[in-house]
């Protein structure tokens, strides 16, 4: 039986926590992910729009296995500098891959999203600053979602886009979780019922009211070059090897693409990343298969895509109109 994590949200996996900067008249902000003793990292990117850093870096194949941090930013391509700010923090904080006895040197991967536009100016003066404070304010606690962080400026389809989160309790004991910043071209509401396309997967009436309302959507615009991107992150207590990470990351964008219709399209960056805290061993199962732990990472991966699914939904449910862009909340119910 799978029930939701405690907090319904990343920061149910031990080691993680997550800290935002919000800059509103900007319409536009950084999340920062971290685990300061370092988590086994994998990503996957499905949108042919990406802007990402750090990426090549968490190949099974190369050197580094474990990232101190991951960030999701608005700003398109102006927002890859927040992650120096974090980059530097946990430099002073001794936290990073060591180069020899004293120094060291943070992975910190990132991908943002485009919000150019929203807010006041058309470019948000976004920077390492931003990182910094989304660092600074990370804490283990409940995630704040909706128009925070990332999700800020987020448009979804013809509607207010958010940051949301969510989490589930495997029956082995492990926990998987996802935050997602959803800025997509496609749409999370199935037009034919007015409600969210992947609504069946709620745990424990997690979506209250807002899950059990239909509603009319205003017209849907035309696409335009680069404009979309949906990125989040997956997490886990459980032990998993940078492939088996990736492996992750690759089954969690199936709940991305339940979620979100159409999605990984032309015009968006989708990018998810899987970060493994290794608090729990996998559990093994026997059979005709040589990988012992092959099942387990079925299980996980399957959880993960359901977690993402769910966490588009609530960044959806938790927005507030703004910048000329109507939420879900207000719309007219059917």
């Amino acid at each position: 039986m799978i029930s939701q994590g405690k907090k319904n949200g990343l920061t149910d996996v031990a080691g993680i926590r997550v800290g935002h900067y919000t800059d509103l008249d900007a319409a536009s902000g950084v999340t920062a992910v971290l685990c300061m003793e370092g988590a086994v990292t994998g990503v996957e990117v499905r949108g042919s729009a990406p802007g990402t850093r750090e990426t090549d870096l968490l190949s099974p194949l190369n050197l580094v296995q474990k990232a101190q941090a991951v960030v999701l930013s608005g700003g398109s391509v102006f927002g890859l500098s927040a992650a120096d700010g974090v980059v530097r923090k946990l430099y002073e904080m001794g936290a990073g891959f060591p180069l020899d006895e004293t120094h060291v040197a943070p992975i910190v991967p990132a991908a943002v999203l485009y919000d150019l536009g929203r807010g006041s100016q058309f470019v948000p003066p976004i920077s390492a600053e931003w990182g910094r404070r989304a660092c600074e304010s990370a804490s283990a606690g409940p995630i704040p979602i909706g128009c925070v962080g990332a999700g800020t400026g987020a448009l979804s389809g013809n509607i207010k886009g958010g940051l949301g989160t969510a989490s589930a309790v495997l029956e082995s004991g492990i926990t998987v979780a996802a935050l997602v910043a959803v800025n997509s071209l496609g749409s999370v509401i199935n037009p034919a019922t007015g409600r969210p396309w992947e609504i069946g997967l709620e745990l424990d009436g997690e979506f209250g009211n807002l899950g059990k309302k239909s509603v009319a959507l205003p017209p849907q615009p035309e696409g335009s070059p680069a404009k979309n991107t949906s990125i989040g992150i997956v997490a886990t207590d459980a032990v998993l090897t940078p492939s088996q990470a990736q492996k992750v990351s690759q089954m969690a964008h199936n709940g991305l693409s339940r979620a979100i219709r159409p999605c990984h399209t032309m015009f968006d960056g989708d990018t998810l990343f899987t970060m493994a805290t290794g608090k729990r061993a996998l559990p093994e199962s026997a059979g005709f298969f040589e990988v012992p732990h092959a099942q387990a990472i079925n299980e996980i991966g399957q959880t993960a895509a359901d977690c993402v699914s769910r966490a588009v939904i609530h960044a959806l449910f938790a927005a507030e109109s703004g910048y000329d862009i109507t939420a879900f909340c207000d719309l007219e119910a059917l």
